[in-house]
């Protein structure tokens, strides 16, 4: 009998772990908000999140789409004699869930962070362990997006533990996006549709816009770096999953070109939005930058579909981006220092998309036009080739709206 009740017990739990799944209808665009790891590391506090919760509003970002709010690592000092876990009483004296309310009362919603190890990266108590009571703990609280790290993960499958903590979320009741952070090292993307909302797909971005930071024991990247890392895994993205090239670094210090750059391609990308500099402080530039609502919407249309490098030539690469009632986006990206001259004959271009099934044919008979999206303004068809400079280190970024200019032949 105990043999018996013990196999159905095993049965139970593989049957419930192999079906468990993260909450659907969420994440149906790539998601946008804040965190605050980029900018002020483990120097959080809760007047940090609430003051950034009133900039966000305050400064355009909420009407231009960011809602999350998420502290990063270093909130967390310990656990009680029950194992829930605390958070630092100087920091949050006023404790998360009343922080919590704070972002929720403004119109946001609020994200933490935690690790799948035995301490976080920055040192502190993690969620090995501890998955369903840290799960509960966050419903409670009212937390709706967990970003979850790797760090001090010894012997743990990467699928298994991430799985777990998937299952615990999705047990303690409350819709939560899940944010998998483990650098890509375990291919994500090949399993993580089921268990996630999004999954890093490399190691951490470094504030630079074409460099290696060498750590040592681990390497961060700059912007170019990440971008040509997400080579060949736009097949893996879409609404509800989505590959994450980590957080933004516009307004840490690139200049105005490169972060225009940084932004168009993340947004070409279908990467998530999640800004990492310091909202309270942020130049009239870099504000331009992160609330373009016409390049947010690109990054935010409806197909969900991950642009790709269509072309390069010398320094200069075009990408393509198919985006909903026939449109698409088209970005020619400077990589190099200096400026240079591009001429795009449409006529001539006629792109067939073989993972989206979509075509753009812009000959004589189909005449788009086409609108600078930094510039803001219509700057002719399709019916005449462009001709343009690209700045160095900058982008060109176009619209093309759907066949509403008559042919004259």
């Amino acid at each position: 009998m105990k043999k018996t009740l013990t196999a159905f017990i095993c049965l139970f739990i593989f049957s419930h772990f192999v079906t468990a799944q993260k909450f659907e209808g969420l994440a149906k665009t790539p998601p946008m908000g804040w965190n605050s790891w980029n900018k002020f590391a483990c120097n959080v506090s809760e007047k940090l999140i609430r003051e950034t919760a009133d900039a966000m509003v305050a400064s355009g970002m909420k009407d231009a789409g960011y809602e999350y709010v998420v502290i990063d690592d270093c909130w967390q000092v310990g656990r009680d004699s029950l194992g829930f876990i605390i958070a630092d009483p100087e920091r949050f004296p006023s404790g998360i869930k009343a922080l919590a309310d704070y972002i929720h009362s403004k119109g946001l919603k609020f994200g933490i962070y935690s690790c799948a190890g035995e301490k976080t990266c920055g040192g502190r108590p993690a969620s090995r362990g501890h998955e369903y009571q840290d799960a509960l703990t966050y419903a409670k609280w009212g937390v709706d997006y967990l970003k979850y790290d790797w760090c001090n993960t010894e012997n743990l499958n990467a699928k298994g533990a991430y799985t777990t903590m998937s299952m615990a979320l999705k047990d303690a009741g409350r819709p939560i996006v899940f944010s998998l952070c483990e650098w890509g090292d375990n291919k994500p993307w090949l399993w993580a549709e089921k268990v996630g909302h999004l999954w890093r797909t490399t190691g951490d971005i470094y504030n630079c816009y074409d460099c290696i930071k060498d750590n040592g024991s681990w390497k961060a990247w700059g912007v170019m770096q990440i971008v040509d890392k997400q080579e060949g895994l736009r097949k893996y993205a879409g609404p509800g999953h989505w590959n994450d090239p980590d957080m933004l670094e516009v307004g840490n210090g690139m200049s105005v070109n490169e972060e225009r750059a940084h932004f168009t391609m993340w947004a070409m990308l279908a990467a998530p939005l999640i800004a990492g500099n310091d909202l309270r402080d942020m130049s009239v530039e870099t504000l331009g930058v992160l609330t373009n609502k016409e390049v947010i919407a690109v990054n935010q249309d409806s197909l969900g579909i991950q642009g790709w490098r269509f072309a390069a030539a010398d320094s200069v690469e075009t990408w393509m981006k198919p985006l909903a009632n026939d449109e698409w986006a088209v970005v020619f990206l400077n990589r190099g220092v200096y400026p240079k001259k591009i001429v795009q004959d449409w006529k001539t271009l006629a792109v067939t998309d073989d993972f989206s099934g979509r075509r753009l044919d812009a000959s004589v008979d189909n005449v788009f036009i086409l609108r600078d999206l930094w510039l803001k303004k219509i700057v002719g068809n399709t019916r005449k080739p462009l001709s343009a400079v690209v700045p160095g280190h900058d982008v060109l970024c176009f619209r093309l709206t759907g066949k509403r200019v008559k042919s004259s032949k």
